[in-house]
């Protein structure tokens, strides 16, 4: 499994995660920190430049999930992980991707209060040994100065998902190793819990998979929020060998939403995704689930290890809550809708007439 020690910069992640592998046995230290080291030295400047955090390289992200994995895999025990992560959309891909490895992630948080956090950065200082190259370009105070930018942010998170999804510890009055004895007895008595995630297997080939749009009473789509990548989507997933699509949708619709659909959905977009790698792609087929009535939306149970929210929106409000390639799919199947005839979209991009 893995510790996930989270917490704003300065905070004490990496002194607290170095006393913690002291107390859980068979522990060992992985600082997400050495990739984004690397990153810098290995990318293009230019490449660099276009963002503003290490964190917004997709890249990093999955390197961070590929590396622990093999760690894992090599070293067996437990993986004490230090390391910030203040969006919720990098924090599902990270703990999805090592969820669909079948490995078990206990967050921690450490929430010193902000008074005392302001005052550790002030004193912080950037050890020449770093492992991130950019911390050790900007020196001490420039660090200190990127360090206090990224309090609004942490403040942000924590008032709206991360106390939610991390078992919190404040360390205001803690030293490093007194947080340490806290987090390992958490761990040891299951006071901190595995993050309720779903584990879905990533794909080892291309695949079929069918989404189904379901609509209010005010011709509104429903989205649904996954708690294992980015984004938001439609209720749906991947056909199993030998299901029909249109009764994938209607299962995934079931499991998803607890909404029982009466009949089979009229097909309203294919589309094919090509490959990205290390994504296969596949064909995405979208199917009209029809009009639900106020009781039926009422009604809905979200599976929690799955998915944490569920809205109507209009096309435009989805526009700014889905991936673009997503969107235009969904863009193309409601065009569909009003014209009555199923559309053939490569990519999103309608095809022939």
């Amino acid at each position: 499994m893995i510790v996930w020690i989270n917490g704003a910069f300065g905070a004490g992640k990496s002194a607290t995660a170095r006393e913690l592998i002291e107390l859980i046995p068979n522990s060992t230290l992985f600082d997400p920190d050495v990739i984004g080291g690397e990153l810098a030295r290995l990318l293009p400047a230019k490449h660099l430049a276009e963002v503003t955090d290490i964190q917004d390289l997709w890249m990093w992200r999955r390197l961070v999930v590929d590396t622990a994995a093999a760690l894992l895999a090599e070293v067996g025990g437990v993986l004490v992980v230090p390391a910030t992560l203040l969006r919720q959309e990098y924090r599902d891909e990270i703990f999805g991707g090592l969820a669909a490895r079948r490995i078990s992630v206990r967050h921690v948080l450490l929430a010193p209060a902000e008074t005392i956090l302001r005052g550790r950065t002030a004193r912080r200082e950037t050890p020449p040994e770093s492992p991130d190259g950019e911390m050790r370009e900007m020196g001490e105070t420039g660090v200190r100065q990127w360090s206090y930018e990224h309090i609004e942010a942490y403040r942000t998170a924590l008032a709206t998902w991360l106390t939610a999804d991390a078992h919190l510890v404040d360390t205001s009055a803690l030293s490093a190793y007194e947080a340490a004895v806290r987090i390992a007895e958490a761990v040891r008595t299951g006071a901190v819990e595995p993050c309720d995630i779903v584990q879905t297997p990533e794909p080892t080939g291309e695949t079929v998979a069918a989404g189904v749009l379901l609509f209010d009473e005010d011709d509104r789509v429903l989205l649904v929020d996954p708690t294992y990548k980015a984004g938001w989507e439609f209720p749906g997933g991947v056909v199993e060998p030998g299901e029909a699509p249109a009764r994938a949708g209607v299962r995934e619709v079931a499991e998803e939403t607890g909404i029982q659909l009466p009949e089979l959905p009229g097909l309203l977009v294919v589309d094919w995704e090509a490959p990205a790698p290390p994504a296969y792609g596949g064909l995405r087929l979208l199917f009209d689930g029809g009009r639900l009535d106020g009781a039926e939306a009422r009604r809905m149970i979200l599976p929690g290890p799955e998915l944490r929210g569920w809205r109507f929106v209009t096309e435009q409000e989805a526009s700014g809550l889905m991936p673009p390639v997503r969107y235009e799919r969904l863009r193309w199947a409601l065009r569909a809708r009003e014209r009555g005839a199923a559309l053939y979209l490569e990519a999103g991009v309608p095809v022939g007439s």
